[in-house]
């Protein structure tokens, strides 16, 4: 095979689709059974942050109204559609297991349970979902604790004592929701920075697309950056000022079934969830070498700085602010595709080696 990728959400996507215009046609393993990444395991409750007509990856809007905020099982039926429009293969229930070197430039793919494959080039493209990260904390907990990852709706959560770690739009949403038949505590290392969902009239999306903020190089961002916007258009902010949704400074340690706050309060909690964020889930690459100690993909743009014919998409602040977007992400897939498919096509030779 010339090249494969590896994950089938919108990124291992919009890598297929940019290598088919560079004149590849890779094949796509996906550990999951239907090619729409993580997707399908969200909450329940989950909508996206941007409007449909800022969420469309290249050939394909959603169907609808373009203002509209698409659910989480729209979202599912529009990478079902879009990976239908790709005329690829793609291989689902496959995952793969390691990624090592053949020694002649090339790879090879070791499946779980299946046969080793061979390919020129890889583009690894398996997002985060399956690598939440949860804090150390001192003590231990003897309730229940789960990260966001794991949360799908309010129900099973009625009447209890929940605490949910984290300060961002995940965080602030699931909060919002489990309080209105919980009593919630957002647990916060400092103050949620509330950002408005429109300004002059208009989603925030949209001035993120006119002004060119969501192609700002990461490392621009990086230097401005001082934490994670919710948006938000009046309900969450109101629900914390009022107390509804209570915020607090995060707490120091567990103590069995309680919580030591900040103040060395302690407080018995039954529910803790943790909206802490993900890491690059990349551990069938660690064989190459092509990681750091801590998981992260040793890369410039997306080209890996390691080995020749290795590429990722997806990844948080790859390139830009909307890097591991569904509006955003074909950009950095654009980007890594035409020294993939050089590579893919002529090997070594593209080098003069």
């Amino acid at each position: 095979m010339d090249t494969i990728v590896i994950g089938a959400g919108q990124s291992g996507l919009a890598a297929a689709r940019a290598l088919r215009d560079c004149g590849i046609t890779p094949v796509i393993l996906e550990a999951g059974d239907q090619p729409t990444g993580s997707w399908a395991d969200y909450y329940d409750s989950l909508t996206l942050f941007s409007p449909a007509r800022y969420s469309t990856m290249p050939g394909l809007d959603f169907p609808g109204d373009p203002d509209r905020y698409p659910s989480r099982d729209e979202v599912v039926a529009y990478l079902q559609h879009y990976a239908d429009t790709l005329d690829v293969e793609i291989r689902t229930r496959v995952r793969v297991a390691s990624v090592e070197a053949d020694g002649a430039g090339g790879f090879l793919i070791h499946p779980a349970g299946g046969d080793t494959l061979h390919t020129q080039a890889v583009v690894a493209a398996s997002g985060s979902f399956g690598n939440a990260y949860i804090p150390s904390l001192p003590g231990h907990f003897t309730g229940q604790a789960l990260h966001v990852a794991d949360y799908r709706n309010p129900k099973h959560y009625a009447g209890q004592r929940v605490v949910v770690v984290g300060a961002g739009n995940s965080a602030v949403q699931v909060g919002y929701e489990l309080a209105q038949m919980a009593t919630v505590t957002l647990a916060t290392r400092g103050p949620i920075q509330f950002m408005p969902q429109f300004i002059g009239g208009k989603d925030v999306h949209y001035w993120h697309a006119t002004t060119g903020f969501d192609t700002l190089p990461a490392e621009w961002l990086a230097r401005i950056a001082t934490g994670t916007p919710v948006l938000d258009t009046g309900d969450y902010a109101a629900a914390v000022e009022t107390g509804r949704l209570e915020r607090r400074p995060m707490f120091s340690a567990f103590d069995g079934d309680h919580v030591v706050w900040a103040d060395g309060t302690r407080e018995r909690v039954d529910t803790v969830i943790y909206a802490t964020g993900y890491r690059p889930h990349l551990e069938y690459l660690r064989p190459l070498g092509c990681l750091d100690d801590n998981g992260i993909p040793l890369h410039t743009g997306g080209i890996s700085t390691t080995h020749l014919g290795l590429a990722y998409v997806g990844l948080e602040f790859q390139r830009s602010f909307a890097s591991n977007t569904l509006r955003g992400v074909h950009r950095d897939a654009e980007h890594i595709a035409t020294p993939i498919a050089a590579y893919a096509s002529k090997g070594l030779a593209v080098y003069g080696l």
